[in-house]
């Protein structure tokens, strides 16, 4: 079942259950009233008899001149008053009953009526004839004037509670249409359309939302275009690797067997100084092995698999100190790392690669440090810092080099973090879970 549905089936219930109350509250509204109304005008009509027959009804009385007074005053309009002989013939003496345009329902009437008692009174005509005095409640004037109230009572109840429900439904309508509004923008950047915007709304709690998601859509699609542009990179950076390779078989591998070639043919023949040219190949053949060696180094540090990281680190360190003898760099490496897998390895060197190279192209540092270390068995922290001149936060999102750091480190399931101000250096920080 739907929001909506939901809604509109407790919205009714709900005015069911007040309409069901409210009438409850008019029918007992209205039996205390009536009940009120009877009980005043039978005890009027007591105290008017016992001021008329202050004897006990021993006095004589004009019947035919009292009792029409009686009969006539309002208060009585709810009394059915009689004179009963000593036979028992009964004289009516009541005044003639409304007519009742609109009487109330049979159920209404036995809801709000109740048992009245009598009043009885003796009394003595002038003419010496005994005769009882009966009045008795005749709430029926009464029970249509309550009815009439209960009625537009309840009737104003059932459209207060449609005003309600239309108001509700009126108010819902224009939030269910903001929230589809929303699940359309959700569903589109879903779809990878993240520059498609939410517009504002007037209801601020759907703003906030709606904004949220334009800032999420921001965010998400700068993430995209920033992986777009690492891979668009990568692919270019692995064309470039590719041609660079090409071009070191062809110039170094081709020529220096090429030249082994010839050796081997001159070597044929008898005349051929053998020694001469035994010394050459043999010196051929060590260039190809430090080329081989250079490239392997430069496509995958073999001393990693063999040695472990931190002797690969060390490795690289040192190979950077020949390299540049401004540039003091200081190591702290545990010997636990060693035991890190192999996917995380080859990472974590890269990124302390990417990292050297970086602070001797653009920090102009003299110092540098590099710290990897396990905290309680459960993190892997890692911290390279130079003095350097520091770099700006254009630079930053600008380079691919740090990206590209970043990107390895979020694949270990780490955080990746950047501290740096002009002319004081930049921190590189890494937090990588083990567990």
């Amino acid at each position: 079942m739907s929001l909506r549905h939901q809604i509109n089936l407790r919205i009714i219930l709900t005015s069911l259950m007040i309409l069901v109350l409210g009438g409850a509250v008019a029918v007992w509204q209205a039996r205390t009233a009536v009940s009120k109304e009877i009980d005043s005008s039978l005890n009027l009509a007591a105290q008017l008899i016992q001021l008329n027959f202050p004897q006990g009804g021993q006095s004589a009385v004009d019947v035919g001149t009292w009792l029409p007074r009686f009969v006539s005053l309002e208060q009585t309009r709810h009394l059915h008053i009689q004179l009963q002989k000593a036979s028992g013939e009964v004289l009516r003496f009541s005044a003639v009953p409304k007519h009742i345009s609109d009487a109330p329902p049979t159920w209404f009437v036995s809801l709000v009526s109740a048992q009245y008692p009598d009043v009885g009174q003796q009394v003595t005509t002038a003419d010496g004839q005994q005769l009882t005095l009966i009045i008795r409640a005749d709430p029926i004037d009464e029970i249509s004037e309550a009815w009439k109230e209960s009625r537009a009572f309840f009737v104003s109840l059932c459209v207060m509670a449609l005003l309600t429900f239309c108001a509700v439904n009126l108010v819902f309508k224009k939030a269910f249409q903001a929230i589809a509004v929303i699940v359309d923008g959700v569903a589109a950047i879903g779809q990878g359309h993240y520059r498609q915007k939410l517009p504002d709304f007037a209801i601020q709690e759907y703003d906030q939302i709606a904004k949220a998601i334009n800032h999420l859509t921001e965010v998400l699609d700068a993430a995209q275009q920033e992986n777009t542009a690492l891979t668009l990179h990568s692919l270019q950076i692995q064309e470039e690797e590719r041609q660079h390779l090409s071009q070191e078989l062809h110039d170094e591998l081709g020529q220096s067997l090429t030249a082994i070639k010839v050796m081997a043919v001159t070597a044929k023949n008898p005349q051929a100084d053998t020694g001469q040219i035994t010394d050459t190949i043999i010196s051929i053949c060590d260039h190809l092995i430090a080329v081989v060696r250079s490239m392997m180094r430069h496509l995958h540090p073999l001393v990693l698999a063999e040695l472990g990281l931190k002797a690969t680190l060390e490795d690289l360190l040192n190979h950077w100190a020949d390299r540049q003898p401004g540039l003091a760099v200081t190591l702290h490496c545990d010997d636990a790392v060693d035991l890190l897998p192999t996917a995380m390895t080859i990472q974590l060197f890269r990124v302390v690669q990417e990292c050297l190279t970086n602070i001797v192209r653009h920090a102009e540092a003299s110092e540098a440090s590099v710290r990897l270390e396990i905290r309680d068995g459960k993190q892997l922290c890692l911290a390279i810092a130079d003095n350097g001149q520091g770099c700006t936060l254009a630079n930053l999102k600008a380079g691919f080099g740090l990206l590209g750091m970043r990107e390895r480190i979020k694949s270990l399931g780490g955080d990746f973090s950047i501290d740096t101000q002009a002319q004081q250096g930049l921190r590189i920080s890494a937090i990588i879970p083990l567990s």
